[in-house]
């Protein structure tokens, strides 16, 4: 089935030439091209495009899962009828196993699985592997992490077909290995229910029902229906179930793993006693021997990932099967904001190997737990298929692949050239700040002030405040639902000055905008070089009337090349708009509603507590702590405010806000500590 674009809107702009190159550069073969596209131009729209173009299977590539979320959104509304999928880390929440010489502090894995991100990815393999040509995969850098191999996971798949001679308890059998449980009652994601000579299974991504109706020993019917209803929907010919895990090793495979581990785990008792160190050698023999009972007894063990290597059939260093194998050669990429996605990809693999060491080094891990892994960015590279990277400030890596097949994409759809930048003396940068803020203010306009330090955003919100100005400080200090919450107030026309730090650049959509002004511009580094300053001069860029001051004493490379680059584009875009006689327009704010995060999460300052209310959006509501041990002594049910959480937790999981779903998840999990400390002190 070949993609099929459904949107309101045509290509404007300079996204037709855009659209145009990269479909025609891809077709020719060149292995990496670059989309420069400004910040609120539509670059989204024209990958949508040029994916529809070239119908092949595509993976998008995102730094982390909230922009993933929002991609999936866009390409999920963009192909309503094709295979777009979300593959990201279906961990709520994950400490990792780790082992600190220093304090001699062990800290075992903990972790919580959200089930429906799980159901998403296996959903994503199974496009893959179905033999779809129309198929997108979201993924967060996740998709560089080892999962199963994808010919093992192929290889276990059961394949029901009408007229086949099976015996039903085979069946049953067969299921069972491939990780499905037997149910007497409703059917959830990975069961089947047995009644007579009939076989009701739900797959492992939930969406699907199969009733298989045996003659004998003979497959007689099989017919689709509804999960929820139980209505018949379709009779199918054939059908295949997949596992329900990525990780099914057969049973000879499961048997060769344990002899391999057994043997090395000799090896590396035998190393730790010639070293004269005896501790680690019984910690190491206890562990394993442990997790081999385990595996023995029920196919798997906690930590069963640091084994992976064995079950694969992999020799040591091989590098782990990840999303990626699951591909077709023919597959294009798509790494959206690549300044910073390719730089996270690379930094992967270092940060695991420094924390895989002490464990094998101390005892607590065998040394094959080095081969669960992320790719090197070398493997990464190796696999890429054809690439475009997207970005409004490609790197220079992204650059030299794509030599000449660098597409700029300057014209917003909606007419706004970029913002005016300017550079004034730091002399007197807070008498001129009151002044732009009164302006900006009378206008009924929002303005963001960013600084180099957490000490000097509190210290000028501080003193906005003390004038009498409606303000705000935001920086990595403050917690990710305060964050969201302050961000929304914005919105919602609580303050008119937010300060921040380094969080206010990709992602953050602020049409609301007219002004970022940018405190020590001239100071050298990270923050306020030439990526960073034009990242934070975009958050102006959705306003009609946006513009930028750069404040500082002298004007450095960075500064120059900035402005330089923005009078460049505003240049084009001036002349695109008097030849085509286009008026800009305001950009819209994307998200309508405000995150359900905010629910039930109290103001500051004299803000409206209920900001769903600013809003007309019903949201689920979960009291706080202490309103439900109140409730609780009152005589309210406890098990379910629990249960009442688990349900929000999972709705937002569901709804792709994954910041929401760990919000219930905490709460759900202080609500079980209550229960548990009230049912202690009745002992």
């Amino acid at each position: 089935m070949d993609f099929k674009l459904v949107s309101d809107y045509a290509p404007m702009g300079d996204q037709p030439a855009a659209i145009e190159r990269l479909v025609a550069d891809i077709k020719q073969g060149v292995p990496a091209a670059t989309l420069h596209g400004v910040t609120g131009s539509g670059k989204t729209f024209t990958m949508a495009n040029v994916i529809a173009e070239l119908n092949r299977p595509v993976l998008v590539l995102s730094h982390n899962k909230t922009l993933a979320a929002q991609l999936y959104s866009e390409f999920k509304s963009f192909f309503p009828e094709n295979a777009v999928e979300y593959f990201v880390s279906y961990y709520d929440y994950y400490q990792p196993e780790a082992y600190i010489p220093s304090t001699d502090t062990y800290i075992e894995k903990d972790l919580a699985i959200n089930a429906e991100i799980d159901r998403m990815r296996l959903s994503a393999t199974y496009s893959l592997l179905s033999g779809r040509r129309d198929v997108i995969v979201v993924a967060s850098v996740s998709c560089i992490y080892g999962i199963g191999n994808p010919a093992d996971f192929h290889s276990t798949m059961v394949q029901l077909k009408v007229g086949d001679v099976m015996a039903m308890k085979h069946l049953m059998y067969r299921l069972v290995e491939i990780l499905y449980t037997r149910v007497e009652g409703d059917l959830e994601a990975s069961t089947f229910r047995v009644k007579g000579d009939t076989i009701t299974i739900r797959s492992s991504i939930g969406n699907h029902c199969y009733r298989v109706t045996f003659f004998d020993d003979e497959i007689e019917e099989i017919a689709l229906i509804d999960a929820e209803t139980g209505q018949r929907l379709d009779s199918l010919e054939q059908v295949n179930i997949y596992p329900a895990n990525l990780f099914v090793p057969s049973k000879a495979r499961i048997e060769q793993a344990v002899l391999n581990i057994e043997a090395d785990l000799e090896k590396q008792i035998e190393f730790f006693e010639r070293e004269g160190r005896e501790v680690e050698a019984k910690r190491i023999e206890q562990r394993v021997n442990y997790d081999l009972e385990m595996i023995k007894e029920l196919g798997y063990c906690s930590g069963i990932e640091n084994y992976s290597r064995y079950f694969d059939g992999r020799t040591p260093g091989m590098r782990p099967f990840c999303l990626l194998d699951y591909f077709p050669e023919d597959a294009l990429f798509i790494i959206d904001e690549s300044h910073v996605t390719v730089p996270q990809v690379r930094g992967m693999f270092g940060g695991d190997r420094s924390r895989k060491e002490n464990l094998v080094e101390y005892g607590f891990r065998l040394p094959a737990a080095r081969d669960n892994r992320p790719l090197r960015f070398e493997e990464f590279e190796a696999m890429q298929g054809q690439t475009i990277y997207v970005s409004a400030t490609p790197a220079q890596y992204e650059l030299m692949r794509s030599e000449d097949s660098v597409v700029e994409q300057f014209i917003r759809p909606t007419g706004i050239i970029d913002p005016a930048l300017k550079v004034c003396d730091s002399t007197r940068q807070i008498d001129r700040l009151m002044e732009d803020i009164e302006d900006c203010v009378s206008r009924g306009e929002k303005m963001i002030v960013t600084t180099i330090s957490k000490r000097m955003c509190e210290e000028v919100s501080a003193y906005l405040e003390k004038m009498g100005v409606r303000s705000r400080y935001i920086h990595s200090d403050l917690d990710t639902l305060e964050r969201v919450q302050i961000i929304e107030d914005m919105h919602a026309d609580l303050f008119d000055v937010l300060c921040g730090v380094n969080l206010l650049r990709e992602g953050i959509d602020l049409p609301e905008v007219s002004q970022v002004s940018i405190f020590d511009a001239d100071k050298n580094g990270y923050l306020r070089n030439y990526t960073a300053m034009t990242q934070v001069a975009g958050r102006a860029a959705r306003h009609a009337q946006g513009r930028v001051v750069l404040y500082g004493s002298t004007c450095t490379e960075a500064m120059r090349r900035t402005v330089e680059d923005s009078n460049r584009r505003r240049e084009r875009q001036i002349r695109y708009n008097i030849e085509h006689g286009i008026m800009p327009r305001q950009a819209k704010r994307n998200a309508a509603q405000p995150s359900p995060l905010l629910d039930g999460v109290a103001g500051d300052k004299g803000a409206i507590n209920d900001v769903s209310s600013l809003y007309n959006v019903e949201t689920p509501q979960v009291g706080m702590v202490a309103d439900i041990v109140a409730q609780y002594n009152a005589g309210g049910n406890l098990d379910y405010l629990i249960e009442q959480a688990r349900n929000n937790m999972e709705s937002a999981a569901k709804s792709l806000d994954f910041m929401a779903a760990a919000r219930y998840r905490d709460r759900m999990y202080e609500l079980q500590q209550i229960k548990e400390e009230q049912f202690k002190s009745r002992i």
